[in-house]
């Protein structure tokens, strides 16, 4: 009896956790704030039923309960306390608001966590994880976003905190885009960032030292080494790091400008953090 039950409990946990966040998401989000982001990037919001705001929390619970369609949705949106819309009004507000508006309402989000303002404190610096997702779908879906064959997509850069356990800052492009010019768009002193080899560049990390930016990046297995010189002795072969030492990095067409300090992992493979 007990395990015929179960899914109808955890049904019950669900709308109760669903209903939950939809009574604290205007505490994020008043209605008169998220008209005034839209008005700031052009869309003026004339509905009087099914409004921006409701389509902020029509997507919120989306991606809480990963809907599938706008068709199921609706009938999934009833159960979590939102106004009941039909599908094709759904659809028609999300193609007309901008993508914009739901990238600036997401990173208003993040600062009002008070993230800006504790870093500001004079504390050893939290890590900052970059790297980035490719999301494909079908080549007709996303004309202007070829990817490879009959496939079409769009790349997620993202920056986590890992304290904090949320992403700090995102940016989108094509799923054609390189990783590295994004690291540094994503990039931010306050915080030391972790990075893996495709954002590697020399004249990038000789700009992260001039910055003061804090690094540790994998690099290439064919990064050349110049002039290294040993910190400290490593006698156990079990410990996890090999060795490590004090080095420029590259040729002398294109190289390093200033020292760092490079380590070698026993599983993670070779890696540079900054040293001034």
């Amino acid at each position: 009896m007990e395990s015929t039950n179960q899914p109808f409990r955890k049904e019950a946990t669900l709308m109760n956790q669903c209903a939950l966040f939809q009574n604290l998401l205007p505490s994020f989000f008043s209605e008169s704030k998220v008209k005034a982001v839209a008005e700031e990037q052009g869309y003026e919001d004339t509905a009087r039923k099914f409004t921006v705001f409701q389509l902020l929390r029509y997507w919120t619970q989306a991606a809480l309960e990963q809907w599938k369609g706008y068709r199921s949705g609706v009938d999934q949106a009833s159960l979590s306390g939102l106004p009941t819309v039909h599908y094709s009004t759904f659809s028609g507000k999300a193609a007309e608001v901008p993508f914009a508006v739901f990238k600036t309402w997401f990173h208003q989000l993040l600062q009002s966590r008070g993230r800006a303002e504790r870093r500001t404190l004079q504390i050893p610096q939290e890590l900052l994880l970059i790297d980035s997702t490719t999301v494909t779908v079908g080549k007709t879906r996303l004309p202007w976003a070829p990817y490879h064959g009959e496939r079409a997509g769009v790349k997620l850069h993202v920056a986590w905190d890992v304290t904090s356990g949320q992403p700090q800052h995102v940016e989108e492009t094509t799923a054609v885009s390189h990783n590295g010019p994004l690291g540094e768009v994503l990039a931010d002193p306050s915080y030391t960032l972790v990075q893996d080899r495709a954002y590697g560049k020399i004249e990038r990390l000789d700009r992260y030292l001039e910055q003061k930016q804090g690094f540790v990046i994998r690099l290439k297995e064919n990064v050349h080494l110049v002039t290294p010189r040993t910190l400290r002795q490593r006698n156990s072969e079990n410990a996890p790091v090999k060795r490590d030492i004090i080095c420029q990095l590259g040729t002398p067409a294109c190289r390093f400008l200033k020292n760092g300090i490079v380590w070698w992992f026993l599983r993670m493979g070779t890696v540079m953090t900054s040293a001034w």
